[in-house]
């Protein structure tokens, strides 16, 4: 659903076909026309509404029909495929041409899928042409440059991230310390910032931090990728696999990096990523403002004429490094995420979310929508739980304390509130106790309060200072047999009890 989405945003907002729509969002460009179709007859809005969810827009895009079987006689692909080579002669004439001689033959989107099944088998090479401000094409050039720890002396590879805009051809090189996602990721924002816009559409390779799952008709971009376009408000369309032509303009741009900015620099030894950057950035700006052999002017210059004006705005604020995972809800209504765990309400239970952190925080979503946010934790083992997200009945459980506890327990009578107080003194940690104390909070929901303070009375006595002890009282009545008198303390006697005889029973016998 938020392909669905995403899909009315590039067709709205930035005006983009539908096969480069379909491989932003890895989808056919036939199912980019008939998302685009069925919004306009449902006659959705653009913004969609806020209050539309997407269970409404999945049935208003797509409403139960009844399965036909009805065999619809088939065009001819070749006689299409010569009268579209006439000028003027389109699919949707040469639709309603065959609707008018079968009426009860098929529809556009099936009629224009036997006529693409026909055209794959043609190669094409197709010359491209591109407008201002539309395309950045975005590589990893192949080279790396040794950077030397000054301490030790190891070396270790920074590699050379290469953006070329489709138009001017102005350049920007950067180094990275890898190929990873948040290098990948934090290039194109340095790369947005220099340009000082952004363009409609990024053509990138099928790395393993763009594209999660490279495909000849359907890349599946990295969410962290994704998510970095939708902020920016761009599009990002894999090239094709084994298909240079689709990205020519970053390939001859990393091999004019590689002889006028690279080259120059091999024989020199480099102690920082923050010293390689300085001279790539000297040189890149040296072969922005060199003339053009065969035309008039530089990059730059048709830059600063052609590209520049044609840039969208940047956001206020620049992406913040996400990274994105799937995770299923464990029965404690929590997910875990590099091993903390993160409460989320606890209806989703046994659900697959999304969860989307960054250095400081971690949001997740479930079918589209942000059910929880949490501040990032960077322990281990540790919990951030929020009470909104508990059944009422634990909600309630760990409301108590030991202080409300005991003040609780005071309302029934002084005897309880001791009782409740000796059971939480005697726990290593007062949490242990609080199912005892609620149990005898039940207990006085079954008993006079007067019976309970007798009952806590007697267990204080026995030493019996349990739930089980009080309960067995109450149950069997001996909260009303009356306590026996307390024994005398014997003389040189440390401990007090009523069976202990002491020496005077010893003495009484022998005399007897």
């Amino acid at each position: 659903m938020r392909k669905i989405k995403e899909i009315l945003r590039l067709h709205h907002e930035l005006g983009l076909a539908r096969r480069e729509i379909g491989r932003s969002v890895s989808v056919s460009p036939n199912t980019v026309a008939d998302v685009i179709r069925r919004a306009e007859v449902a006659r959705l809005p653009w913004p969609l509404p806020e209050d539309l969810d997407e269970a409404a827009l999945d049935a208003r895009l797509y409403p139960p029909t009844a399965p036909s079987s009805v065999r619809r006689p088939e065009p001819d692909p070749e006689q299409m495929h010569r009268e579209l080579a006439r000028k003027g002669v389109t699919l949707q004439l040469l639709w309603l041409e065959y609707k008018a001689e079968y009426p009860d033959g098929l529809q556009y989107t099936q009629f224009c899928e036997r006529y693409r099944r026909f055209r794959g088998k043609v190669d094409v090479v197709l010359r491209q042409e591109h407008k201002a401000g539309e395309k950045l094409f975005v590589d990893f050039a192949g080279p790396t440059v040794p950077i030397v720890e000054r301490r030790t002396g190891e070396l270790r590879d920074a590699h050379v991230f290469v953006a070329v805009l489709g138009c001017s051809n102005y350049t920007y090189i950067e180094a990275t310390w890898g190929e990873d996602l948040r290098s990948w990721l934090l290039a194109h924002i340095h790369c947005f910032g220099a340009l000082g816009g952004v363009v409609r559409t990024v053509v990138c390779d099928n790395l393993k931090s763009g594209v999660t799952h490279p495909d000849y008709y359907e890349p599946d971009l990295n969410p962290a990728y994704a998510d970095l376009a939708r902020h920016y408000g761009c599009a990002v369309v894999p090239a094709r696999p084994r298909r240079p032509r689709d990205k020519a303009k970053v390939e001859a741009g990393v091999l004019v990096a590689e002889r006028t900015v690279l080259a120059p620099l091999r024989d020199r030894t480099f102690f920082s990523l923050v010293e390689l950057n300085e001279a790539l950035t000297e040189g890149t700006a040296r072969l922005n403002e060199a003339p053009f052999q065969k035309l008039e002017g530089s990059r730059l210059s048709l830059f600063e004429t052609l590209d520049s004006p044609a840039l969208l705005p940047l956001p206020l604020t620049p992406y913040e490094f996400a990274e994105w995972k799937r995770a299923r809800v464990n029965i404690d209504y929590h997910l875990e995420l590099e091993r903390n765990f993160y409460s989320v309400p606890y209806q989703l239970a046994r659900e697959e979310v999304d969860v989307r952190y960054t250095a400081g925080t971690v949001e997740v979503l479930f079918a589209g929508a942000r059910v929880a946010s949490h501040a990032r934790r960077f322990g281990r083992g540790e919990y951030s739980t929020k009470s909104e997200h508990m059944p009422e009945a634990h909600r309630r459980y760990l409301e108590w304390s030991p202080g409300r506890l005991i003040s609780w327990a005071g309302t029934v009578g002084p005897e309880t509130a001791q009782l409740v107080q000796t059971i939480l003194e005697r726990r290593p940690h007062p949490e242990h106790g609080y199912r005892a104390c609620l149990g005898i909070m039940r207990l006085s929901k079954h008993y006079p309060s007067a019976r309970v303070e007798a009952a806590s009375r007697r267990a204080l006595f026995l030493g019996a200072t349990s739930y089980r002890s009080v309960k067995s009282i109450l149950a069997r009545g001996l909260d009303t047999v009356p306590l026996p008198a307390a024994p005398e303390p014997l003389p040189g006697l440390a401990i007090v009890h009523e069976n202990l005889r002491g020496p005077h029973y010893y003495a009484e016998e022998k005399e007897a």
